[in-house]
């Protein structure tokens, strides 16, 4: 016979029941994708839009029923500085390899860009590829979805710049020092109360730099990575990463590299989609990217590279190390200005399965070539679609294998098929753009912005080009 307690639960669900602990992790796996989601523009295609709103009324009807009858919010902790704020205050031994100042300014944007002949100045930044940690703790912060009242949070958010962190300890030889943040962090957790609640399944960290970089094993091959992931506290997080390690990453989710347009409204948004749409395309493909040493499953690229420059429907643009001048490849322009002139844009693995350059050939309404399934397909699920016929071509090149003439594959497509995967790709667009973190289309001409800081206090900021000081000139 049920208790009295037990009687007041819903009918399919006992207080002992194996499925109401199933129950509450599937709530906080959803609520989570559609925190994502709402992070992102929507799908301009009407269809889309309305699965966005059921979803949105499913998942607040599936919250509000079984979790004491609160909306969807999230906490973000206000975390020592270490984790954060001092680490992008020294900025200019972020990188190993460049002054990251420029970089972190603009709350991860960058510094804007002025000679991109699209929608507005306002809308372009030169983003570094590895700071989505910022940009996403900055729209969070004035997210509507955002509490104060940590009692009240559905999900926490832990703003730890651990990709910025990483990347200043690439070569510190002292496993212990370039640990030693990491180990401070997963103490900091575990002293939460709001982290005893749930052992820390209902908090989530942002890191904008890939699983690899925080997954060193003891006695494996040691790449500069730093053990965060492998941390027992921290494996209870949900990692949102721009790669995830698709064999053992369970707690990982990847999210887009961000690339250079952030606009401030969705009429900038549909305004660009527009001028991809009409967009000539003369190139059959092209491929932008520098050759890679001593990488098996970056090989291809010297094949693509060599079958692009015999190829006279195909455009290269060849990168070289370093932000002078004589790397077209450290312009957002000549990047954008191959994409969009081309059918199809190859995208071979480099220093990981992934790259930043996956997204900008969706900006640029160009269909992406894979050659690896882990350059896509097992990484960003909640973005792309699950059919990947409709968006993209996948050319087998695991295991070395580049034989195949690319130009031929192409041609082989029927240009039908062809204008449906290029309206795909640009419907996607707004599925993997970053818009600037305090858009407003009342904020649209004057591009000044008002916030709130991880102090409560209100804050007028002015998006402008400057030197760094602390990432936008407050007025």
């Amino acid at each position: 016979m049920l208790s009295k307690k037990q009687t007041q639960l819903p009918i399919f669900i006992t207080s002992n029941s194996p499925f109401k602990s199933s129950l509450f992790f599937i709530i906080i796996f959803l609520t989570a994708w559609f925190l994502l989601l709402f992070f992102w523009l929507p799908p301009t295609n009407p269809i889309h839009i309305n699965l966005h709103r059921a979803y949105h009324l499913i998942s607040n009807h599936i919250i509000n029923s079984h979790m004491h009858r609160q909306p969807f919010s999230v906490y973000i902790y206000d975390m020592p500085s270490e984790f954060n704020l001092g680490l992008v205050k020294n900025c200019h031994h972020l990188n190993m390899h460049r002054d990251m100042c420029p970089h972190v300014a603009n709350h991860g944007l960058g510094q804007p860009l002025q000679h991109v002949n699209a929608v507005g100045p306002a809308c372009w930044f030169a983003t570094n590829q590895f700071t989505a940690a910022m940009i996403f703790h900055a729209r969070l912060e004035n997210h509507p979805l955002r509490t104060w009242d940590p009692s009240r949070a559905t999900l926490f958010y832990v703003p730890f710049y651990g990709g910025l962190h990483a990347s200043s300890k690439f070569r510190e030889t002292n496993l212990t020092a370039r640990d030693e943040l990491a180990v401070r962090f997963s103490e900091f957790l575990e002293s939460q109360p709001w982290w005893q609640r749930n052992n820390g399944k209902d908090h989530f960290v942002v890191l904008g730099r890939t699983a690899w970089d925080f997954m060193r094993t003891k006695g494996g091959p040691d790449y500069g990575a730093s053990t965060l992931l492998n941390l027992p506290r921290v494996q209870n997080l949900s990692v949102l990463a721009i790669e995830r390690n698709p064999w053992t990453g369970k707690n990982q989710h990847g999210i887009p590299y961000p690339s250079y347009f952030h606009p401030c409204t969705s009429s900038q948004m549909l305004t660009w989609q527009h001028s991809m749409r009409l967009s000539k395309r003369p190139h059959l493909f092209s491929f932008v990217g520098a050759p890679r040493k001593g990488l098996q499953r970056a090989a291809i690229r010297d094949e693509l590279i060599k079958q692009c420059g015999e190829s006279i429907r195909c455009k290269l643009l060849t990168c070289r190390y370093g932000s002078g001048p004589s790397n077209k490849c450290s312009s957002p322009s000549e990047i954008l200005g191959v994409m969009s002139k081309s059918q199809f844009c190859l995208q071979a693995p480099g220093d990981s399965f992934t790259r930043r350059s996956t997204f900008d050939s969706v900006l640029a309404g160009c269909i992406p070539v894979f050659f690896s399934r882990h350059t896509a397909y097992t990484q960003y699920m909640w973005y792309l679609p699950q059919d990947a016929e409709e968006y993209s071509v996948y050319i087998n090149g695991e295991n070395g294998n580049a034989t195949r003439r690319i130009e031929d594959e192409l041609m082989k497509i029927p240009r039908e098929r062809v204008e449906r995967m290029r309206k795909k790709v640009i419907d996607l667009i707004p599925r993997v753009t970053y818009k600037h973190p305090n858009a407003s289309d009342d904020d649209l001409k004057s591009c000044k912005f008002r916030f709130r800081n991880l102090r409560g206090q209100d804050i007028i900021v002015s998006i402008e080009r400057t030197n760094y000081d602390g990432g936008a000139r407050l007025l």
